[in-house]
């Protein structure tokens, strides 16, 4: 099965933008992880703009009124930028979104599909209002949770699209891959409920409870509970910067990331390994030892994470190649299901 568009040009001018759209969707998961792991998600009080303004106030006279307009929130102009910037990059991602949608709808008699580039422009609506919440709401953990998933799903859509518009040409039978495509899928859904583990772990501030390996310090088992850890609407509260769950909670919280980052390991480690030792196709052994690559560098990054406390660059590394280890899962069960 291959795609098969009335007009390659158009197509292919089409995937350049969706292509810039991925980047540009990548740089907005990094500088969100950037933003969030300097504590800079309330940089800016308000939304869209910082203090009332559409850049970050840095002069005595647009601080003073800064300051007076905001006076529980006085101007902490590089955690303002860390927000700023990121709103840039996302606006500028809602604006490639859009001119994508706008060319597929005008190419759509020419085969160019328009579900997914509509499903984006929804999405990334969404994206805004989360956005928004996330600062009138005070960094409530759900809706903080929510945002981080709703940048890694519009990477995956624009993604897909990207696939889609590719014209799809893969040497070699792989018959006996077809049992896989199933497994593939699982694995992305094993992975994704993983990431939304990080992403609790990290919007209750719980990412520096548990100091050993391989799942936390001794005792850990006794303070497990899960009365109030998994709470999607938490009590009501002035702010939830740098959280409001005691340590017993937070201890439950990243456990269970812990534990989820065992069972992730393990599956995407056989799966790997499964695909690489029965393809036939150099396309899917390259695609199977890429999976298992990435998983490796996401398995020390996290470990790295454990052993020196949480280091800047490796923790925002640890968001990125998640996101890079969930692109080479759509891979393979996508080239799955269009080959086989």
């Amino acid at each position: 099965m291959h795609n098969s568009f009335n007009n390659p040009r158009k197509s292919a001018n089409t995937r350049k933008i969706v292509f810039v759209a991925i980047l540009l969707a990548l740089v907005v998961i990094t500088l969100g992880a950037y933003t969030r792991l300097t504590h800079a998600g309330l940089g800016c009080p308000d939304w869209p703009g910082c203090y009332g303004f559409m850049d970050v106030p840095e002069t005595s006279d647009k601080i003073a009124i800064a300051e007076q307009a905001f006076p529980d929130r006085p101007v902490e102009p590089e955690k303002a930028w860390n927000e700023m910037v990121h709103r840039y990059f996302a606006g500028a991602l809602g604006l490639v979104i859009g001119l994508i949608f706008i060319l597929s709808f005008k190419n759509r008699q020419h085969g160019t599909p328009l579900f997914l580039p509509m499903l984006l422009v929804a999405t990334v609506i969404f994206q805004a209002a989360l956005g928004m919440w996330t600062v009138t709401l005070k960094l409530m953990p759900i809706v903080v949770m929510g945002h981080l998933l709703g940048g890694f799903i519009t990477l995956c859509l624009l993604y897909l699209l990207y696939l889609r518009l590719k014209p799809y040409r893969i040497p070699g039978g792989d018959f006996s891959l077809q049992k896989y495509r199933t497994f593939a899928v699982i694995g992305i859904v094993i992975l994704g409920c993983q990431i939304a583990l990080g992403g609790w772990t990290s919007s209750n501030y719980a990412a520096l409870v548990c100091t050993q390996l391989p799942i936390c310090q001794d005792g850990w088992l006794e303070q497990l509970t899960f009365a109030n850890s998994f709470d999607l609407i938490p009590p009501e509260r002035e702010t939830y910067e740098f959280g409001f769950l005691n340590h017993a909670e937070r201890i439950t919280i990243h456990a269970m990331h812990r534990i989820g980052a065992i069972v992730t390991t393990v599956y995407l480690a056989w799966l790997a390994i499964s695909v690489f030792s029965k393809a036939q196709s150099s396309f899917f052994k390259t695609n199977a030892l890429v999976i298992g690559l990435v998983l490796i560098c996401q398995v020390a990054l996290g470990v790295s994470n454990i052993v020196f406390s949480l280091p800047l660059p490796v923790a925002v590394g640890h968001n990125v190649v998640a996101a890079l280890l969930m692109l080479s899962l759509i891979t393979l069960a996508y080239s799955l299901k269009r080959k086989i």
